[in-house]
């Protein structure tokens, strides 16, 4: 069993920065890609930024050069380092692993930016 755990969520102002972490939990498993995704209230949840175990990245277009995505493998931990923040970032944001098992994900972290 694979857990997820986000944290780093919060209210920030227009222009601020915040830095998401997820924490995964689970012995004798092999984590391969792993992304943040987002959901805004009646929104669908879309994917942000992926990772690959070799550290290759995706990001969505809309986040390109705003939002920058690590990983530290031995640790099996995930971050966002998201810069220049607007309120329309404003959203849960998940935490997605894949495994063999499957496909896992975390409770989620709330981002909210004021204007």
């Amino acid at each position: 069993q694979v857990q997820l755990v986000e944290s780093g969520g919060g209210l920030v102002q227009a222009g601020g920065s915040l830095k998401l972490s997820c924490a995964t939990c689970g012995r004798g498993v092999g984590i391969n890609n792993m992304a943040w995704y987002r959901q805004a209230p009646g929104k669908q949840r879309d994917l942000v930024a992926a990772i690959s175990r070799g550290g290759t990245t995706a990001d969505a277009y809309s986040v390109k050069s705003q939002f920058t995505i690590s990983r530290v493998n031995d640790k099996n931990t995930i971050y966002l380092q998201m810069s220049s923040l607007k309120p329309e970032d404003t959203a849960t944001y998940y935490c997605n692993a894949r495994t063999l098992l499957g496909s896992h994900w975390g409770q989620g972290t709330q981002v909210t930016v004021s204007s």
